[in-house]
């Protein structure tokens, strides 16, 4: 991991944010005008949850990163102002959450982030 290509975009710091977690980290990758839209059980295909701007965002890392679990970057690839990353979550009760994300990325920030996520049940 390390830096997408000619972005400025710093995958190993990502990953830090990630396995903190640290919602000012995290935060700090976003634009301005970020849009973050996810896919996962209850918000479908059709009628994904989107987030526009940095102070939706910033109120979803914060409840995120105030859970009681831990987060794992399974992977990661970056070419140009793509990023891509698997995630790994788990609870102290043992569930898990899997999500995906794919990055699009304008002067080195996130501009639209998709991600897709489940979990156990």
């Amino acid at each position: 991991m390390g830096t997408a290509t000619g972005s400025g975009f710093d995958t190993e710091t990502l990953r830090q944010g990630i396995e903190g977690p640290s919602e000012q980290t995290l935060l700090s990758f976003y634009a301005d005008d970020a849009e973050i839209r996810i896919v996962d059980r209850n918000t479908q295909p059709s009628h994904p949850m989107v987030l526009h701007g940095r102070a939706e965002i910033a109120d979803m890392l914060h409840e995120l990163c105030s859970r009681d679990m831990t987060h794992k970057m399974e992977g990661c690839v970056a070419e140009g102002d793509q990023v891509a990353f698997s995630e790994s979550c788990e609870y102290p009760d043992g569930v898990r959450v899997l999500a995906e994300s794919m990055l699009q990325l304008r002067d080195g920030k996130i501009v639209k982030q998709t991600m897709v996520q489940a979990w156990d049940e």
